[in-house]
């Protein structure tokens, strides 16, 4: 099992290194933001402990960015211990809080329980090239810009983007976001992507909304 511990303090990075190296993890140390985030895009973790306060980018700028890019475990351990820094860990889509001082033995507890649980929860926001949705806020961008969805448009996009680089049916399609079989000459589906196309594709030269022949749509950037 590997594990990323983005940590400004030596002593308890050290510490923390050697401890988990002992009880059987692979440990990667950073020691700033920007060091852990080219670590975070650059390398795969089990698991990612994070404290918040860091030189350069900041723990919740790096949370941002591994939920970008998928569900990793992440732990903060740190001293901001307000309430509200806790609510504000979880609600980004940290998966644990850890106020320092902390004991190592709850930390090592915490570390195992997070390394195996099982298949992790949907992910809140999804990305794929300069599109982007958050779950939670119920927001669409693309290069920045926000694009207004209706609701089932917003449903619509979001099993596209879930399920990014896979070709679906108009029949899956529909059963996934109308919640019912439509008959096969029903053009509803038809519809309904021409629709999210003229707001999320049109707009921009890249287009991320394929149509396969005799077989549905994808949504998928190009290589």
């Amino acid at each position: 099992m590997r594990i990323l511990l983005v940590e400004d303090e030596s002593k308890t990075a050290d510490y923390l290194r050697k401890g988990l190296g002992e009880s059987g993890y692979m440990v990667s140390v950073a020691r700033d933001g920007n060091d852990g985030r080219h670590l975070i895009e650059e390398e795969e973790f089990d698991l990612i402990v994070l404290d918040v306060m860091l030189p350069g980018l900041d723990g919740w700028q790096l949370l941002k960015i591994v939920r970008q890019r998928g569900a990793t475990p992440v732990l903060f351990l740190t001293a901001r211990d307000a309430v509200e820094d806790r609510v504000k860990g979880l609600e980004l889509g940290a998966d644990d809080y850890l106020v320092k001082p902390f004991s190592y033995a709850e930390l090592l507890a915490r570390v195992r329980t997070l390394l195996r649980r099982g298949p992790p929860r949907e992910l809140d926001t999804l990305q794929v090239a300069d599109l982007h949705l958050d779950l939670l806020r119920r927001k669409v961008s693309r290069n920045g810009e926000r694009i207004l969805l209706t609701n089932k448009e917003f449903a619509l996009l979001h099993l596209l983007l879930s399920r990014q680089g896979e070709a679906l049916s108009r029949s899956f399609i529909a059963s996934q976001v109308w919640q019912m079989n439509f008959d096969s000459d029903t053009n509803v589906v038809d519809v309904a992507i021409r629709r999210l196309r003229a707001k999320v594709d049109d707009p921009w030269p890249v287009k991320l909304i394929h149509t396969l022949r005799g077989t549905g749509y994808m949504l998928e950037a190009p290589p």
